[in-house]
């Protein structure tokens, strides 16, 4: 394992987070507080408990998976479609590197501030909701987990992407509606019988279960179909990247 190669992804990506605060710290967090604000102390005051926990406290999961969701595909795709514009990506690719090197340096950046950024908001969120978080080894883990897996998705859209729009276009046409159809902001046990079925085909719907459950023991599904369900998203993941690197797909041609 080349670790020198590693670093210097890694520090590149991370170098260019610090250039840009405002856009990949500052705004995801003035949004999510926006939230806390909007349906934890305006209207959460209004609805009384969801499975005996408030209303504010109940969302918090829900807005954490739904920042590191956005911001992991972000991340993660921007920081290998810029090479790919520009033509760098020669460069890493005729460099003495493996493409797991090439992928612990990308993808972990793109990890790291995401985890920085869930964590933050947590942060943020004790300023407006008062909470407590029953499994912090679950919460965290399962916070790892989640950006690393959606790290490896956005490192794919940003190699299948051919535009600025591309990127875009997932993260907000199809990631975004299904966290908010998650059980983001409510349970789905609130649904009819057959909403709550067609609900159970929405991906995230098992993240934002499995997360909850690590902060108040309250869960929609079993914790360890979230647990499953996380890490069979996670190998996909890697399986079409594999795909990619073997094939060369947008990157050699």
């Amino acid at each position: 394992m080349n670790f020198y190669a590693v670093r210097a992804i890694y520090y590149f990506e991370m170098a260019r987070a610090l250039r840009t605060l405002m856009q990949s710290i500052a705004s995801p967090i003035l949004s999510t507080s926006l939230y806390f604000v909007v349906f934890g102390a305006a209207i959460g005051s209004q609805i009384g408990d969801m499975e005996g926990v408030s209303y504010g406290a109940f969302i918090i999961p829900g807005l954490v998976m739904l920042s590191i969701l956005t911001e992991s595909i972000s991340n993660a795709s921007f920081g290998i479609y810029m090479p790919r514009f520009a033509g760098t990506i020669y460069e890493v690719l005729s460099a003495p590197v493996s493409y797991v090197e090439i992928l612990l340096g990308y993808v972990g950046a793109a990890a790291t501030k995401s985890i920085v950024l869930g964590l933050l908001i947590l942060l943020t969120a004790r300023l407006f909701v008062p909470y407590e978080i029953l499994h912090p080894l679950w919460m965290l883990g399962f916070l790892v987990l989640t950006a690393v897996t959606f790290s490896l998705f956005g490192f794919i859209i940003g190699v299948w992407a051919d535009g600025f729009e591309k990127l875009q276009i997932v993260p907000l046409m199809i990631v975004t509606p299904l966290t908010f159809l998650g059980g983001s902001f409510y349970s789905i046990n609130m649904l009819p019988p057959i909403w709550q079925k067609i609900t159970l085909l929405n991906p995230v719907v098992y993240l934002v279960s499995g997360f909850r459950w690590s902060f108040y023991g309250v869960a929609d599904v079993n914790l360890y179909v979230c647990l499953g369900m996380t890490v069979l998203f996670l190998f996909i993941c890697i399986a079409i990247v594999a795909w990619i690197f073997k094939t060369g797909y947008r990157l050699k041609n």
